[in-house]
Order: C-alpha cells, then sequence, then structure tokens
C-alpha cells in the first residue's frame, strides 16, 4: 500500500483551508494517490456549517508531524513467544544479525528480552539440569528420531549415568521424573524403563534392544534416537528449554511507538543501552530497535494548502517531507530540503486553485466537493467583494454554482449567519477564529479578522477587545495587534488594535483613526491590511 499523505492548512483552520484541503485529498485520490485531509485545531462555526450541509465528515486534528518510533525503518516484527525454546531464540538472533530479541507471551504482550550473553552467562555460570520443554523441541535441537511419543510436553531433571551397572542401581539414581541421556549401556536403560522415567535419549546412533522397546511400550516411555554423542547432547539439550524456563531480562528499558524520536536521543544518551523494545498503547511488542535504525527513517508525507510558513503549520513540520505546497499567499520563510510543486497562484481562495487543478486534470467535480469549493471561494474572497479577489475567482465560483446547484449568495448568506459566533464565544475565542501572525524587519504583527452580520455587538464591547489586545500584545510580545470586523454589506472592516500600535497604523490608514474606525472598502487583510503596516514599517 502506498505512504499516507497528510494534507492540511494552516493551524487557525478556516473555511477555505478545510475546503481545499478535502477537496485537494478527493482529486488526489482519484488520481491514484492515498492521502488523508486533517486539520490543526478545532474548526469554527461557518466551517462546521459548510461541512454538515454537504454531508462531509470533519477531518480528524493532526497534532504534528514529528518523526516518531514508528517512522523509523526498525526491525519490525521481531520478536519471539515465552514458549519457544532458546534454541529458536538463537536462531532468530543469529539469522537477523542481533543480539537480542523481545520476548512476548501469547496475547503478543511484551514480558522481557532474551539475548544472546543470557546465553553465554548460563553456559559459564548456570547449572540448568532441569528440562521443561516439548519433544518436538528436542527432536529439533538434538537432530532426534522419534521413536516412542507419549507426551507432548516433557518436564524432568536431565541424568547422564556415568557409573558401573551395580553401582548406579544401588544409587537409586532414576525415577518418574527423569530424563536419561545414555548410550548402550542396556543394563540402565532397562532400570530407566521400569522405573518409568520421563524421557530416554539414545546417544550415538544406538538403538534400544527389541525386548527394551516392547517393555518401554508397555510403561508409556518417550524414546528419542540422536545420532550426537553423549557429550554433545548434553551440551545442547538445555536449550531446547522454554525461554520462561530459562534466565532472561524482565526489567529493560521499552520504546512506544509514537515516542518522539527527538525524545528516544534523549533516553539513548541516559541509557545507553544498544536495542530498545518497540511497543504500542497496549504493551504489545512490535519489534526493536537499534541505534543503527536511527540512519533510515520515513518521515510523514504531507502537502499544505492555504500557507506556507512554519510558524502557520503543524508542529514537527520541519522533520516531515513537504511534497506539495497549493498556496495564494505571499511566501514566507518555509524551507525545503529538496525541490517540491509549488502552485501559488494570485487568486483570492485556495479553493480556486483546487477546482483549477480539477480542470488541468480532467477529473470530474462531484456535487458536494463543488459546494466545498465554492464555500471557500465565497469565506476568503467575503462573496466576490474582497480586494483579494480576481476574475479566476469569478469564473471559478460560477462554474461551481452549476455543478453544485445552489446560488452563491444563497450560500453564503447561510454561511456568515451560521458563522456568527458574536453571542456564543469568548472574546478570546472571537478574536483568534481568524488570527495570523507575521514577522517583519523583527517585529512581531498579529491580525485576527472575523466577518459578521453583527458588528455593532463587538462594537458595544470595544473596550473589552481593546483590553484583551492590550494585554495579549503584551505577554505574546506582539509589536501591533489588529483585530478587524468586517461587514461585507457595508463593504468595509471596523479595526481596533493595541494601543502602542496606534502611531504606526495611523500612519497606515489615516491621521485621525481611533479606536472602531470603519476603515471603507477594506476587506482584505492579507493585500489591504498588511501591506500598509509593512509599507510603514519600512
Amino acid at each position: 500500500m502506498k505512504d499516507k499523505i497528510y494534507i492540511f492548512g494552516h493551524k487557525n483552520p478556516d473555511t477555505d483551508s478545510v475546503c481545499s484541503a478535502i477537496s485537494l485529498s478527493y482529486l488526489k485520490n482519484a488520481l491514484g494517490f492515498n492521502t488523508e485531509p486533517r486539520i490543526l485545531s478545532n474548526i469554527n462555526d461557518e466551517t462546521k456549517y459548510v461541512l454538515n450541509k454537504f454531508k462531509v465528515d470533519i477531518p480528524n486534528i493532526l497534532e504534528d508531524v514529528k518523526l516518531q518510533v514508528k517512522n523509523i525503518n526498525y526491525h519490525k516484527d521481531f520478536k519471539i513467544n515465552i514458549n519457544k525454546s532458546v534454541y529458536n531464540a538463537f536462531f532468530e538472533m543469529q539469522n537477523n544479525n542481533m543480539s537480542t530479541i523481545p520476548v512476548v507471551d501469547n496475547k503478543n504482550n511484551f514480558v522481557g528480552s532474551f539475548a544472546m550473553k543470557d546465553i553465554a552467562r548460563q553456559e559459564i555460570l548456570g547449572d540448568i539440569t532441569i528440562l521443561k520443554t516439548n519433544y518436538d523441541y528436542i527432536l529439533e535441537v538434538l537432530e532426534g528420531k522419534e521413536v516412542l511419543k507419549f507426551q507432548d510436553e516433557i518436564e524432568g531433571n536431565i541424568t547422564n549415568i556415568d557409573l558401573r551397572s551395580t553401582t548406579f542401581k544401588d544409587e537409586n539414581l532414576l525415577n518418574k521424573n527423569s530424563i536419561l541421556v545414555v548410550g548402550n549401556r542396556y543394563s540402565i536403560i532397562e532400570d530407566a524403563i521400569n522405573k518409568k522415567v520421563k524421557l530416554i535419549i539414545v546417544t550415538g546412533n544406538n538403538k534400544f534392544k527389541d525386548e527394551h522397546l516392547e517393555l518401554a511400550k508397555k510403561n508409556k516411555i518417550n524414546i528419542i534416537y540422536t545420532k550426537k554423542d553423549t557429550y554433545e547432547t548434553l551440551l545442547k539439550i538445555k536449550f531446547a528449554n522454554y525461554i520462561y524456563n530459562y534466565p532472561y531480562q524482565k526489567d529493560i528499558m521499552v520504546v512506544n511507538e509514537k515516542l518522539d524520536v527527538s525524545d528516544l536521543n534523549d533516553i539513548i544518551n541516559k541509557t545507553k543501552h544498544s536495542y530498545y523494545p518497540v511497543i504500542n498503547n497496549n504493551n504489545e511488542c512490535l519489534g526493536l530497535i537499534k541505534l543503527s535504525d536511527l540512519r533510515n527513517t520515513s518521515p510523514k508525507k504531507v502537502i499544505l494548502v492555504d500557507h506556507n510558513e512554519i510558524n502557520q503549520s503543524v508542529d514537527g513540520l520541519d522533520e516531515a517531507d513537504i511534497l506539495e505546497i497549493i498556496d495564494h499567499h505571499k511566501l514566507g520563510i518555509l524551507g525545503t530540503t529538496k525541490p517540491i510543486s509549488f502552485r501559488n497562484m494570485i487568486v483570492g481562495s485556495t479553493c480556486t486553485i483546487v477546482y483549477e487543478l480539477f480542470k488541468e486534470n480532467k477529473v470530474k467535480i462531484p456535487e458536494h466537493i463543488a459546494g466545498l469549493l465554492m464555500a471557500g471561494i465565497i469565506s476568503d474572497t467575503l462573496l466576490l467583494k474582497s480586494a483579494t479577489t480576481t476574475k479566476e475567482d469569478e469564473i471559478a465560483l460560477q462554474s461551481l454554482s452549476k455543478i453544485a446547484n445552489i446560488k452563491p449568495m444563497d450560500l453564503a448568506m447561510a454561511m456568515f449567519k451560521a458563522g456568527d459566533v458574536v453571542k456564543s464565544k469568548t472574546i478570546k475565542e472571537i478574536v483568534n477564529m481568524d488570527f495570523k501572525t507575521y514577522t517583519i524587519d523583527k517585529k512581531n504583527i498579529g491580525i485576527g479578522q472575523i466577518t459578521t452580520l453583527n458588528s455593532k455587538a463587538i462594537l458595544k464591547q470595544k473596550h473589552s477587545y481593546i483590553n484583551y489586545l492590550n494585554k495579549e500584545a503584551k505577554s505574546e510580545k506582539y509589536d501591533i495587534m489588529i483585530f478587524l470586523i468586517t461587514d461585507i454589506f457595508k463593504n468595509g472592516s471596523y479595526i481596533l488594535f493595541n494601543e502602542s500600535a496606534k502611531t504606526i497604523l495611523m500612519d497606515a490608514f489615516k491621521n485621525n483613526l481611533t479606536q472602531g474606525d470603519f476603515l471603507e472598502n477594506v476587506m482584505s487583510r492579507k493585500k489591504q491590511v498588511l501591506p500598509e503596516v509593512i509599507r510603514i514599517l519600512n
């Protein structure tokens, strides 16, 4: 399956950014890509109305695109069940050129890790004489031959008789829990059968006498033949143990698949381990990551719409693989590590550009997508009244109106009414609904804008809005903070601002500018307000 590509607009999603992301995702998927539209925060009431009207689900929020452990090409699915043998674990590690392997239970829950050094330590310092395994694992380790098998599970004490037969019988060393490793010592074999030991392993390519074999069948004794000699058999048989019956590390550092790589590096610097088992939120083991894997990553793939500045975008964008940008704003400070497709047009709405892309790729626009694109154009151009409006916007809106079978004025009135949040939101929420920040000549500028049919309600509280702007500008270090209340039917905007910016704004707009003044024909933050501020600052 092709890698998922996330398509999203800026941090304060408006109708244009959300509708362009959804529509572009539809187009890309129609062209064979695997994309998903996302939003970076909660959408406003106007956009909710639009999505509901055209029966489109609200996209999920994309918290960030930071590199996470899951974006590293680590050793996925490298793990072993605790009921496997030590022998299985050894060859699993050897075949994958690893010295550690995570251990999981039957529900795939992480329970510890098993390492080559655990085997080495046990070989030198350990004394495992108790074998807990199954018949087939013993066959595998000893390259043995099944002779008699009455039980799958084998548990007992490994015993090798190096005494004389008479001495051995006097010592009474065998019982029903014995696992006897023996060559061609038939008197000992006969005694073992009579004592109904758990298992007899005959080494060196030796075989039972016929009468002993019949007696073993009668007493239901498990029998295995192996070509290996007694020494090699005793050396290797303990590797048939279940992992859970062998010393392994239960208390070890693990990392979650959603852990940021930057945080993983901090952990590595503190713990100095070479390997880290990877788990999910349910403690299920997903594999193992080693230090060299950090050089092999798969960054999240993204397409940006309606913005191209890093401070307006998702957290961790510098760690993502930006494939494409579709925008109608000025160029920001966003850089990429490789050439990308960058579509930037002088139009009033990103949705106009997406409309053009549908035409260029000869993909039919369905009715609901046409409605979304209409809404984005209406919202960003204020029903074609904004100074940013172009002929392309007008043509697109007219064409989309026919496809969606809805009149632009009817949709605009319903949208603006639904988005009129003066009575339901706090001052902070209203100012930040559509708020963008800019850095010009080392000065921080913040401009919020709202289109409302109820500007009087805001102006009645203008002193409260001014107090908020003054406090916010000081605490967030904005040199200039502006709030525009736009009325599309009066064809202009009322302006509120932080008091310390008054001199600059008087130079930009008019000498006698006061709080709440109406700026006739000023509808566009991007094309009419910001350029004037920049002109004065320069």
